[in-house]
Parts: structure tokens; C-alpha cells; sequence
């Protein structure tokens, strides 16, 4: 495959993610800071923080009121990873890669991005909030089905996986991160009733909530629901099924290519770290530093694989 028709497919499946993700933040940072804070400029702050656009947003705000934040995060153009800015570059990306792509999958990210232009036209009123949330959600789950639905499970297939797998891993990494950091006021409640309230958000904010409670009923610790974000393969969005996701993706073209490239050596280190650990051990090691870790592993291996496919994002 062309470096160029595959590094679009990568980024539109990465671009799409991000909206995704975006979305499950602002929903988190709402619920709380709507429900159950006393300070909610603090939980917005977060948001923000966990989203990676602090630089941005400083560049243009002076507060993190609720409002800013939302029309920031949503559609200000100033914000490259705003909602409406990454579905526009998703949609230039499925352009360029038009004849890679059924039908189905072409129209899905099409009425998506036109959809979404026009809910995102004007900011957000906080009473419409939920439904455009929703709506956005529900414009990724669509493009996702046509593409699991229709799409021959080729090269085309594993590059998409590569770009949903690298921004959903980056993602949650980062959610997990910035919860003792940003999120905590201080380690003096650290197993709180209120330190338990932030680990439920974070739950939420990955569409893991319901899950965990499957699995863990009562049983909300802070090792409980590291354990099930970072080393439970059952669940889509963990660190481990991200990494296996990314290993089987690679391992495909390796097999299709017949050439095993730096990336491919990078993600098995990365699978074998990941195996080698339990949430005692990630404990022991620093949360903070084993998050670290696996977000500087993750990007660096998004990078190689640009490097390994000659295309650039």
C-alpha cells in the first residue's frame, strides 16, 4: 500500500477516536462538576489538562468557567483537537483515501461530518449539552459498525485498527495519569469518599462504568479500577487490550508484507513490559511513573510505525 493512502487511513481513525474521546471527557467533567463539586473551574481544569489542550487554551482564556471550556473543547477552531476540528480532518483524510473505503464507511463519516457542522454551528447551550454528547458518540459508533461490517480484513483493515487502537490507549493513559495530579486536591484523600467519586468519573469518562460493576460489584478501589484500566484484556479500552490490538494489527502486515519492521520489535517489548506486570507491581513501581512510561512507549511507537510505512500524520 501507497504510505500515503495508509497514513490516511490511520489518521481518520485516529481523528474520529479523538472526537470520541473528547466527547466521554466533557461528559465526565459535566456530570461532576454539575452533581457533586464545590469547585467546578478545578473539574473543568482537569478536563482540559486530560485533553492535552492547556497550551491552547491558556493562549486564549483566563478561567476555566464551564462554558469556555465546552465551546474550547467542542468547536473553537483555535483548538486542533476540537470535536469539529478533528472530524474535519477526518473527513479530509476519508477523501483522500476514498476508493480504500466502501461505500457504507464513505457515507458514515460523510453525514457525520455534515451533522456535526451544523449541531456545532453555534456554542452549546449547557441544556443541549447531553443530547450533542450523545450525537457525537453516536456519529463514531456508526462509521465504527460500517467499517466492522463491511471492510475486507486487509492491509486497508489493520491500519484503521492501528489509528483507533493508538488514540484509544494514548487516551485512556492519560485519564488514568491525571487523576492523582490534576483531579485529587491533595494525597490526603487519597481513599476518601471523594477519591472514590473522582475514580467513578474516570470510569465513566471511558464508557467503563457499567463493566467494572459487572466485574467488581462494590469493590471500587484505586487497585481495582487501575487493574481493570491498565491489565484487563477483557475490556476495550485497557492499556493491554489497546497493545494487543496493536500487536495483532502489526504482526497482520508483517505477515502480508512479509518484512518485520522496528515498530513491530517496539510493540512486543512493550506487550512483554505489560505481561510482566500486575497492579501490585505498577504500584510498587509508581503509578505515575508507570503511566509515563506507557504513554512515551505508545507515542513512540506511533512514530516508528509513520517511520516503518513512510507516511506522516
Amino acid at each position: 500500500m501507497l504510505g500515503k493512502t495508509a497514513g490516511g487511513l490511520y489518521w481518520m481513525f485516529r481523528f474520529l477516536e479523538r472526537c470520541e474521546n473528547t466527547a466521554r471527557l466533557v461528559e465526565a467533567g459535566f456530570r461532576i462538576a454539575l452533581t457533586r463539586s464545590n469547585d467546578p473551574a478545578s473539574e473543568w481544569k482537569s478536563v482540559v489538562t486530560t485533553a492535552g489542550a492547556r497550551s491552547h487554551y491558556d493562549a486564549k482564556y483566563d478561567s476555566y468557567e464551564a462554558a469556555y471550556v465546552v465551546d474550547f473543547l467542542l468547536r473553537d477552531p483555535a483548538n486542533p483537537s476540537s470535536v469539529l476540528s478533528a472530524v474535519e480532518k477526518a473527513r479530509t483524510n476519508a477523501r483522500m483515501v476514498r476508493t480504500a473505503l466502501t461505500t457504507e464507511v464513505w457515507e458514515a463519516v460523510n453525514e457525520g461530518w455534515m451533522g456535526l457542522k451544523k449541531t456545532l454551528k453555534s456554542p452549546v447551550k449547557e441544556t443541549d449539552l447531553p443530547a450533542v454528547l450523545g450525537e457525537i458518540r453516536r456519529h463514531s459508533a456508526l462509521v465504527r459498525g460500517a467499517m466492522h461490517g463491511t471492510m475486507l480484513r486487509n492491509d486497508i483493515y489493520d491500519f484503521t485498527q492501528m489509528g483507533i487502537a493508538l488514540e484509544r490507549a494514548d487516551n485512556t493513559a492519560r485519564i488514568i495519569d491525571v487523576k492523582y495530579y490534576t483531579l485529587l486536591p491533595s494525597a490526603s484523600f487519597v481513599g476518601s469518599a471523594l477519591d472514590n467519586v473522582q475514580w467513578e468519573t474516570i470510569l465513566r469518562s471511558v464508557s467503563a462504568h457499567r463493566s467494572f460493576r459487572w466485574l467488581n460489584d462494590e469493590n471500587m478501589t484505586p487497585a481495582s479500577v487501575a487493574d481493570f484500566l491498565i491489565l484487563d484484556p477483557r475490556f476495550p479500552r485497557s492499556l493491554s487490550f489497546c497493545s494487543r490490538i496493536l500487536e495483532e494489527s502489526l504482526g497482520f502486515l508483517a505477515k502480508d508484507y512479509g518484512t518485520r519492521l522496528t515498530c513491530h520489535d517496539m510493540i512486543s517489548a512493550q506487550r512483554d513490559r505489560l505481561r510482566a506486570h500486575t497492579i501490585a507491581t505498577v504500584f510498587d513501581e509508581g503509578l505515575h511513573q508507570f503511566i509515563t512510561a506507557f504513554i512515551d512507549d505508545i507515542n513512540a511507537i506511533g512514530q516508528q510505525i509513520e517511520t516503518d510505512y513512510r507516511f506522516i500524520g
